[in-house]
């Protein structure tokens, strides 16, 4: 287990193209949000923080009794990098020195702990300040960021994703395959396709 290694899940959207909160979707016997964190929760990655915003009182029960600490954004509707934000900023109230964050999002239904660590052994592998998931032909999240890069992952405008950076920086980061971080979801017809996958 690193302590030094956190990883922070962005789950604070209004889900507006579902329809309903899909943080609480059910899934794998428990909810999308909730399954996303038991496997950061089960990887080597200490703490695991959530940054919730939309909705947040309704999906604060389906966590309780979690190892994790639930941060709120309440700019979540000015974009993802508030997410972002606040998450790093929750980090600045822990005694422990973190050295990397790892970014995730709370509707890709196939993260796993193995995936979570697989990014800190190639972090530590191949020393590389970002280490980034590939898919449908590009690089996204889950990715792993050193604390070199806090900085300007704070200084992203609001509407910006982390992708942003990890485009700057190709040079300097290493990339794993992890084809099905290309599913997300965000529609009634995501969610149908997924259960089509996973009955």
């Amino acid at each position: 287990m690193t302590k030094t290694i956190a990883t922070i899940i962005l789950a604070a959207g209004a889900s507006t193209r579902m329809g309903t909160p899909k943080q609480l979707l059910p899934y794998r016997g428990t909810t999308l949000l909730r399954h996303v964190v038991q496997e950061a929760i089960a990887s080597v990655c200490q703490p695991v923080i959530v940054v919730l915003g939309a909705n947040a009182e309704k999906i604060y029960p389906s966590l309780n009794q979690l190892p994790i600490q639930i941060v709120e954004n309440l700019h979540w509707n000015q974009g993802m990098a508030t997410s972002i934000k606040t998450g790093i900023e929750s980090l600045s109230h822990l005694n422990e020195k973190i050295e990397a964050i790892i970014l995730t999002l709370g509707d890709q239904p196939f993260i796993s702990a193995q995936i979570i660590n697989r990014l800190v052994e190639a972090y530590y592998t191949t020393e590389k300040p970002i280490i980034a998931s590939e898919y449908a032909g590009t690089w996204g999240v889950p990715a792993l960021f050193d604390r070199t890069i806090f900085s300007e992952l704070n200084a992203l405008k609001p509407s910006e994703g982390a992708k942003k950076i990890i485009k700057k920086h190709q040079h300097q980061t290493f990339c794993l395959p992890f084809p099905q971080g290309a599913i997300d979801i965000d529609t009634p017809q995501d969610y149908q396709q997924l259960q089509t996958i996973t009955d």
